[in-house]
């Protein structure tokens, strides 16, 4: 069974949404602990820069990703559900695949 359009759409979207937020999960993680001896050289509120900013830096960021995501999916379901038909599957899997 071939994806419809509109289903191809929703999945490209998807996963266009997940590289994104994977990349902003990299970036906080890796990139950021890169430079963390760099940070740690200044001080905030008596505290290292680098340690201050992974210990509650990092865990908000992780935070607003998946903030992000529920948020976008939600609204991308919805619009998904308004394009297909009430009888029809909306998943691309024929149904009786267990999907």
């Amino acid at each position: 069974m071939t994806p419809k359009p509109a289903q191809r759409t929703y999945w490209t979207k998807n996963l266009r949404l997940t590289l994104w937020l994977l990349s902003a999960w990299f970036a906080v993680t890796f990139v950021a602990g890169y430079f963390a001896e760099a940070l740690n050289r200044i001080d905030f509120f008596g505290f290292p820069l680098g340690f201050y900013l992974f210990a509650q830096g990092a865990l908000l960021a992780y935070l607003a990703i998946v903030g992000v995501y529920v948020r976008y999916m939600n609204r991308l379901d919805r619009d998904w559900a308004r394009e297909s038909l009430p009888n029809e599957a909306r998943t691309r899997f024929p149904p009786g695949t267990g999907e």
